[in-house]
């Protein structure tokens, strides 16, 4: 059954697209710990991150460093932290989050709610940053 990510990577749910190339995608969480936030996402369906095969696990980190890159140029920040959970959608994928402070990753607290056009705006400067 296909998840939610791959009805994303196939193009059935709409999404704030931050970068992509033939093996991954990346895009805003749309409810984000902070602003920036973003998920990298493999196109091949695998529940669980370090379940990819050597390739992918390494190519899947070089593709979050440049978006790392992007989120840095353009999200006021000190670092890009990175997790990985993986229990909320059964299909791999690392969170990148902008840092300012250690709780700007805290995922059991809050989440931001921004609007269509912000979302729609930083995608935009982080796809042509």
């Amino acid at each position: 059954m296909p998840t939610l990510f791959s009805k994303i990577i196939g193009g059935e749910i709409p999404c704030y697209k931050v970068h992509e190339n033939e093996d991954f995608i990346a895009f805003l969480d749309i409810e984000p710990v902070a602003i920036g936030h973003t998920l990298v996402v493999p196109k091949v369906e695998v529940d669980y991150l370090f379940d990819l095969d050597e390739k992918y696990l390494t190519s899947i980190n070089l593709f979050a460093k440049s978006v790392a890159q992007k989120l840095q140029k353009i999200v006021p920040c000190k670092r890009i932290g990175i997790a990985v959970i993986g229990l909320e959608v059964p299909h791999a994928h690392m969170h990148l989050v902008p840092l300012n402070q250690v709780g700007d990753i805290n995922f059991s607290g809050g989440r931001l709610k921004l609007s269509h056009e912000d979302l729609t705006a930083l995608a935009e400067k982080l796809r042509n940053a």
